[in-house]
């Protein structure tokens, strides 16, 4: 299967949300999050480093309960610039 590749936007959203769930997880260990939200480490190193800038809804959604932030913050959060 061939992945189509992704726009700039989407690994611009795709930095923008490691950055947002590494500054939400502060001291907490990338494992313990992990853990809770009910991924792997890798996974959420992969996510937090923008290796993997585009998640699954579900992933998303699992690692803003573990931190605390709703999905409104997410998405203000990652939504494109406005110029």
């Amino acid at each position: 299967m061939v992945r189509t590749p992704l726009t700039p936007e989407e690994r611009e959203r795709g930095e923008r949300l490691g950055r947002l769930l590494r500054e939400a997880r502060g001291g907490r260990s990338m494992a313990d999050v992990a853990a809770h939200a009910g991924i792997s480490a890798e996974t959420l190193r992969k996510i937090e480093t923008g290796r993997a800038p585009t998640p699954a809804f579900f992933t998303v959604a699992a690692l803003a309960g573990a931190l605390g932030l709703s999905m409104d913050e997410l998405a203000g959060a990652c939504a494109p610039a406005v110029a």
